[in-house]
This record gives structure tokens, C-alpha cells and sequence, in this order.
């Protein structure tokens, strides 16, 4: 198995993040990163590979040009009005059905903003950026003929949309691949599985009307977790994309057992689907004991979600999104790189 990963994350360094001269505590630090990547290296699963550099050109298949230029110049436009402060927070935030885009900057911070804990850093742009050309390159692999291939993505992405970032994520990962390989080979089609702790909003909201891309996610209820706006079961696409976004909310102590029933009727779904490539956003921390997660499963369990996505025998690019208990990360993506290979 090739693993893609590079250590220009660091550059996003919430962990000394400040929030008006004050420590600003935040679960998405540069230590998952590098946890993941000392278990592989201990593990020596696989061979390390860096990321080639495929440009703007890929991103801006998901993310608008406004946007993609406000990632990469808010930092540097805001500590020069405020140069007092370290990290940039919106202050206000708008509601997409009332008012209009408005051109100051601080309007424009919560224009493109679904919360407030994802603080922009002076590398945030830099690391998101390549945390994409990582998932870029890994669609690369497969596509050159590798089964399996993982993106040791960070910062996550699968909260990014067309044009707002939030959860921690900024550049839409896993959509970015998507777009790649359809782009590469036209007439692709590609199934999403997403088994994050939380709903994939950004990824949903980006191909809610496309036939050509099927969403499946197992999550935790919105109703009583992040993101709590979307992800609930009746969401299921519109338009040519009808029937092909499809919901699985799950309560908070789900088992072993139960995620992996409802686990065999989302892969079925893909099956009948019959895709070209598999994408999994792979949330680690559905695991027991994630500060900010909430389900009951084990390191077993993990293994078994694994064995049974590797049992479709898809082309498959996996692509890191979270996981925040420091001390199970690494038992957690060995059980799940050995099931694939």
C-alpha cells in the first residue's frame, strides 16, 4: 500500500492557537497527523510518498475562485489591519437566505464561515493547499492501477463546501479527489463513503445534484450532534442527483454490532451502484473514547468496517478526516490499513 503525506500540515499550528491574546483550545492539532505517521512507519505498512504539486487547477473544480482566494489572503489582509492577533475568527456570520455577499473583509469572514472554531493561521492556506494535492496524488496511484492508496490528509475536509469552511476543514479533500478522477477519466463514476463521526455536510452539499456521484455516510444524529443542520435520513439529493445521497444517522453508544448492519446496507447500495472508484472519508474518531465523538466501537470493530469496505474490491482512495483520541489513533489506522491489505 502506498501512503501519501507530507509535513507542510504543521504550517496549520492550532496547536498555539490565541484567541485575543488568550490560549484557544482546539481538538484538530498537528499531533494527529504525526501519530498516524509514526504507528504506519512503526507498523511498516506500505511504502511514503510526498505529494506532487497539481496546482489550483483541481481545487477550483469543487471550490469557487472568490473563495479559493479569500482562504489564501485572509490571514495575511487581516493581521495587517489587526496585527495584534494571531488567528483569525469571524464575528459575524450570515445566513445564505437573507442579505447579500458584502465586499468589507470582516463581513466577508462570516460570509464564507458555517462556525467559529476552524481559526485561519498564517499556514492554514498552505497546509490546506497541500493536504489536497496529498489526496490528489493518492487518486494518482490509483488510477495508475494501486487497489488501495491513503491520503494522510490534514487538515480534514468533508465540512468544506463549494465556498465555506468549518469543523476544522477548509479544502473539500475528498470532493477535490472525486472531481480528479472524473476529470482524468471522463464517463467516471465514483461512490463517497463517509464514516466520519459527523455528517460530511460540505461533501454533500457539493454533489447533491450530480448522477454521477453517490454519497453514503454513517454518522451521528444531527439532531443531537455536529453538524446538526444536515445529514439527517430524507436528505437524498436533488434533481438528476436524486436517490443518490443517502443518510445513515446514527444514536450516540452505537456498537460494533449495529454499525455494521447498517455498514452491510450502505456497501450494498454501493454495489448496486456499480462505481469505477470507491473514495472513504475515514473518520477515526467513531471510536470509543474521541473527546468529540460518541460511539461505542473498538479497534476490532474498526478492523471489520475495513474488511468489509476492502470487500467491495474497488479502486479505493482513502482519505484521513478525523480522529482526536491521541492515544488510539495509531492502534485505530493500523486495524484499518491491515484490513485492505
Amino acid at each position: 500500500m502506498k501512503i501519501v503525506y507530507t509535513d507542510l500540515h504543521k504550517r496549520h499550528a492550532t496547536d498555539h492557537t490565541l484567541f485575543e491574546g488568550h490560549p484557544y483550545s482546539v481538538e484538530e492539532v498537528p499531533a494527529r497527523a504525526e501519530v498516524l505517521l509514526s504507528a504506519i512507519r512503526e507498523a511498516q505498512i506500505g511504502t511514503l510518498l510526498t505529494p506532487a504539486d497539481h496546482g489550483i487547477d483541481p481545487i477550483l473544480r469543487v471550490h469557487t475562485k472568490d473563495y479559493v482566494t479569500f482562504l489564501s489572503s485572509i490571514y495575511e489582509a487581516y493581521t495587517a489591519l489587526y496585527p495584534q492577533e494571531t488567528a483569525v475568527f469571524p464575528g459575524t456570520f450570515a445566513t445564505r437566505y437573507t442579505g447579500q455577499k458584502p465586499k468589507a473583509m470582516l463581513g466577508l469572514l462570516g460570509y464564507y464561515a458555517s462556525g467559529w472554531g476552524s481559526p485561519i493561521l498564517e499556514g492554514t492556506w498552505e497546509a490546506a493547499y497541500w493536504s489536497a494535492q496529498c489526496s490528489l496524488s493518492a487518486a494518482d496511484e490509483v488510477l495508475k492501477g494501486g487497489q488501495t492508496v491513503y491520503a494522510l490528509t490534514r487538515p480534514p475536509g468533508h465540512h468544506a463546501s463549494i465556498d465555506l469552511y468549518g469543523g476544522f476543514c477548509y479544502l473539500n479533500n475528498a470532493a477535490i479527489t472525486t472531481r480528479h478522477l472524473q476529470h482524468t477519466q471522463q464517463g467516471t463514476k465514483v461512490a463517497i463513503l463517509d464514516i466520519d463521526f459527523h455528517h460530511g455536510n460540505g461533501t454533500q452539499m457539493i454533489f447533491y445534484t450530480d448522477p454521477s456521484v453517490l454519497y453514503c455516510s454513517l454518522h451521528a444524529d444531527p439532531n443531537y450532534d455536529y453538524p446538526y443542520y444536515w445529514g439527517f435520513a430524507d436528505e437524498r439529493g436533488m434533481e438528476e442527483g436524486e436517490g443518490l445521497n443517502c443518510n445513515w444517522p446514527l444514536p450516540r453508544e452505537t456498537s460494533n454490532a449495529e454499525y455494521l448492519r447498517i455498514l452491510d446496507e450502505a456497501l450494498k447500495g454501493i454495489h448496486a451502484y456499480d462505481p469505477h472508484f470507491l473514495v472513504v472519508s475515514l473518520g477515526i474518531d467513531i471510536l470509543e473514547d474521541d473527546p468529540v465523538g460518541g460511539f461505542l466501537l473498538s479497534v476490532e470493530g474498526l478492523r471489520e468496517i475495513a474488511k468489509q469496505v476492502a470487500g467491495l474490491g474497488l479502486p479505493t482512495v482513502l482519505v484521513q478526516e478525523g480522529g482526536y483520541c491521541l492515544d488510539r489513533l495509531g492502534d485505530g489506522i493500523i486495524a484499518f490499513l491491515d484490513a485492505f491489505m
